[in-house]
């Protein structure tokens, strides 16, 4: 499952694996496919440091890369605090109200809250940087869209490739025009946040707005045929991130958060302004249908909705509250109906890849390999 880009990278397969978990990257890097550890959750640089180290110990010296979340524009002088005071009381209000429905405990006293979204702030953003070049990582990958021009020339310094995701072929060439080496075309289908174009439509559409650049095509992948599928519109290799959260490494803390996400099928996810404030995929909740009430506030724009809500979903997690309880994953999640080690999908992935290419080669009238 080689293409020029993964050779470029010096990985055997050109799977590139997005996670939270520093234990699922590190595994999707040592079975030959480019693991991508997640730093939003990271507010403190001595807590990336330390994960970074565990994944040098633990990756075989195999390659890796970091996504962070940073805006393109950047924000003077406005710190968290100054943003909290901007959430309107009546949104607090009906925070308070939805988990008093639904009996939801506090925190201990002096507990701080677990889940906070403040990687998208400046500072919090650029403190990760100033970590994550102090180690060998290959790729930046950022979720906002093209990184400031600053950051993409740091990174250049330092012999990291940049990636950026898109949901348009507007967005894409904007970030070629940002210096931008690899593109992910994140489809409709995708977890987290999405734009609205399908990822059979996207991919072409963006590998012809950007070439030569390399696309990776994201979204609603999470079989070899579909790696095939994407690598055939264009693609030099694939971004997959919902389909490792069921993974024996993946650590979600939360049993029953696990169990539903087994159980759920292809319909049940949403593109809801729940979690952060800009639509993003992911399980359809109690909680999600509350902001899409007519009869309540309705979520605030991102950054304020993820402060808004960071304390609330911290207890609904540590409470496994099930009817609030979610995450963000993509529709692929009705293919994620079993726990397997991650290096137990990557050897279905490459058998069910193998098996498409044949399938086509017989197709053409060609021998299987």
């Amino acid at each position: 499952m080689e293409t020029e880009l993964s050779r470029t990278l010096g990985i055997e397969h050109a799977i590139f694996g997005f996670t939270p978990f520093p234990a699922v990257a590190a595994a999707l890097s040592r079975a030959g496919c480019f693991g991508v550890l997640g730093a939003v959750r990271y507010t403190a640089p001595d807590d990336l440091a330390r994960d970074l180290d565990w994944m040098q110990e633990h990756t075989d010296g195999r390659p890796y890369g970091l996504d962070v979340v940073m805006p393109a524009k950047k924000v003077e002088g406005v710190t968290e605090a100054e943003v909290e005071a901007m959430i309107p009381a009546g949104h607090r209000a009906y925070v308070r109200s939805v988990l008093a429905k639904h009996g939801v405990p506090e925190l201990a006293e002096g507990e701080a809250s677990g889940w906070r979204i403040t990687g998208w702030m400046e500072e919090v953003a650029r403190s990760q940087l100033d970590v994550a070049f102090d180690y060998p990582i290959r790729l930046l990958a950022n979720a906002l869209g093209s990184p400031p021009p600053d950051v993409v020339a740091r990174a250049h310094e330092h012999g990291v490739l940049v990636a950026a995701l898109a949901g348009s072929a507007r967005h894409a060439r904007r970030h070629a025009d940002a210096g931008i080496d690899i593109v992910v075309a994140q489809g409709y289908e995708a977890g987290g946040h999405t734009g609205e174009i399908a990822s059979m439509v996207l991919t072409p559409e963006v590998v012809d707005a950007v070439a030569p650049l390399p696309v990776l095509a994201a979204g609603g992948i999470g079989s070899g045929e579909q790696i095939a599928a994407g690598l055939a519109l264009g693609a030099q290799g694939v971004w997959l991130g919902s389909l490792w959260l069921t993974t024996t490494e993946a650590e979600l803390h939360s049993r029953a958060l696990t169990e539903k996400l087994l159980a759920a099928g292809s319909g049940d996810t949403v593109r809801s302004r729940a979690l952060t404030g800009k639509p993003a995929r992911q399980l359809r909740t109690e909680w999600t249908d509350a902001w899409e009430d007519p009869a309540g506030p309705g979520p605030l724009p991102m950054p304020l909705q993820g402060l808004l809500v960071a304390e609330a979903v911290s207890r609904i997690q540590k409470y496994e509250i099930d009817p609030l309880l979610g995450t963000p994953v993509g529709q692929i999640v009705g293919r994620m109906n079993s726990e397997r080690s991650v290096q137990q999908v990557v050897d279905e992935l490459t058998r069910g890849f193998e098996k498409a290419v044949d399938r086509i080669n017989r197709i053409a009238g060609r021998s299987g390999s």
